[in-house]
């Protein structure tokens, strides 16, 4: 089912679904554990609190039509945690530590690079997410983000060669979205 769908003008029309069962109860679940991670507190008053508090929020957001894929992604929650997750904090230490080495070296090697490729990914969601996961990495930020093209700035030649359609990040953030 997508999220979004794509016009001509580079502009995202979201398609909003019907709110489900699960998606309701996982927004439940993330909502009530958030409350009891904050408020510290284990009495049967702020249990039952919280508890009531995160179903009327759901309650009011399945009304305003805004539990959807886009809002709470379940489907990636998951693969996102397992598998993306650790592989991006893994690059984010690598090209901090190439980012620190480069700004450290004595002729300071910068060679600002903008790269302009079109993303692989189908949904806003796998979209924003690839945008970033580039802008989190040191050395690279994503200037531009659209459906069709990405502009992309990077501190050096090598940190722009690891950006762009076919790239180790791009089929990443496709596999997490169960596109390929």
């Amino acid at each position: 089912m997508p999220v979004a769908v794509f016009n001509s003008k580079h502009h995202l029309t979201p398609v909003r679904e019907a709110p489900s069962l699960m998606r309701s109860v996982s927004a439940w679940l993330t909502l009530f554990a958030f409350w009891l991670l904050l408020s510290g507190y284990s009495t049967a008053f702020f249990v039952t609190a919280g508890a009531g508090c995160a179903a009327a929020v759901v309650w009011l957001a399945n009304r305003m039509k805004v539990v959807d894929g886009e809002g709470h992604p379940i489907h990636i929650v998951l693969r996102a945690v397992l598998l993306y997750w650790p592989w991006l904090v893994k690059e984010i230490v690598k090209s901090a530590w190439d980012v620190s080495l480069v700004i450290l070296h004595p002729k300071l090697p910068i060679r600002p690079t903008l790269v302009r490729f079109k993303p692989s990914q189908e949904s806003a969601l796998a979209l924003v997410m690839h945008g970033n996961s580039i802008t989190l990495t040191p050395g690279t930020i994503c200037v531009e983000a659209n459906p069709d093209e990405f502009l992309v700035h990077a501190l050096t030649a090598a940190s722009a060669a690891g950006v762009g359609t076919g790239s180790q990040m791009d089929r990443r953030v496709n596999r997490l979205e169960g596109l390929r």
